[in-house]
């Protein structure tokens, strides 16, 4: 990857580097730096900002430079009321890139974050060396949507319920019953309301579907045998377009495979990364 301008952490020590860059059109992007060895930029789920990857991002770290960002709108990164696309957030991570003097790295994006991966692969595939795409869809009119029960219960006026549907779409009911929280993956709660609105509209607009044989990068497509929240299907069409990309279904998983399964999901990435 290159230094990343003394940004690097220390090996094994869990210590995280700050870090500010300044996208194209001003907005600040806060980024945090572990682990080391070559980088691989970690990219979190709709609506949340680096603790999306608490818990995981040191299974990397050993061997890893791990760089993480709050989107805008999330954490410490500026919160303006517009310019919120997929789309625009890959330019934040070049921003970012830059700002640590990072030429290229491996990619890892899971949700969100995987749509996020594909515009930076297609459109900055020579910053990008391998890419893992977890959880995600090429979004548009080609990707498989979510079961109208689904939406249902995510769209409950009752915000308890609607909660609860999201964590049982999220972790299986054994990990639910075992671990009580708190859960990095529902959403960064500093959000403003305007910057959540921003996020889900990002998301919901995504279509890569024509750039996705633009990618270059050696590609894996990872998903959740049983996840319903973002259909197990899309794991099958992203790869079918990305050239070389091959797809690897977790069995018994649901949306946040890479938290509950990391056990599985991580030596998976690790040794696709090389």
């Amino acid at each position: 990857m290159g230094a990343a301008r003394g940004q690097e952490a220390a090996p094994g020590t869990g210590e995280v580097v700050q870090g500010m860059a300044k996208a194209g059109d001003g907005v600040r992007v806060a980024y945090q730096v572990a682990g080391g060895g070559p980088a691989l930029i970690l990219l979190a789920g709709q609506a949340n900002s680096h603790h999306w990857w608490d818990g995981v991002r040191e299974d990397f770290e050993a061997t890893r430079t791990t760089i993480t960002i709050d989107y805008r709108g999330t954490g410490d990164s500026d919160k303006p009321r517009d310019a919120y696309s997929t789309e625009i957030f890959a330019g934040d991570v070049v921003a970012v890139l830059d700002d640590l003097g990072v030429d290229r790295a491996d990619v890892y994006g899971t949700s969100m974050g995987g749509r996020v991966a594909q515009w930076l692969a297609a459109r900055h595939a020579d910053r990008v060396d391998a890419l893992v795409l977890g959880c995600t869809s090429p979004g548009g009119a080609h990707g498989f949507e979510r079961g109208a029960d689904v939406r249902k219960a995510l769209g409950q006026l009752d915000q308890r319920a609607a909660r609860r549907a999201l964590l049982e779409l999220m972790y299986t009911p054994g990990w639910l019953a075992n671990h009580p929280g708190p859960y990095q993956t529902l959403g960064d709660p500093r959000m403003p309301p305007f910057a959540r609105k921003g996020h889900l509209l990002a998301s919901d607009r995504h279509d890569a579907w024509a750039v996705l044989p633009d990618i270059t990068a050696r590609t894996l497509v990872l998903h959740g045998g049983n996840d319903r929240f973002n259909p197990t299907a899309n794991a099958e069409l992203v790869a079918g377009r990305i050239p070389g990309a091959v797809a690897h279904i977790i069995p018994g998983t649901r949306h946040a495979y890479f938290e509950e399964f990391r056990a599985v999901a991580g030596p998976l990435v690790v040794e696709f990364l090389g």
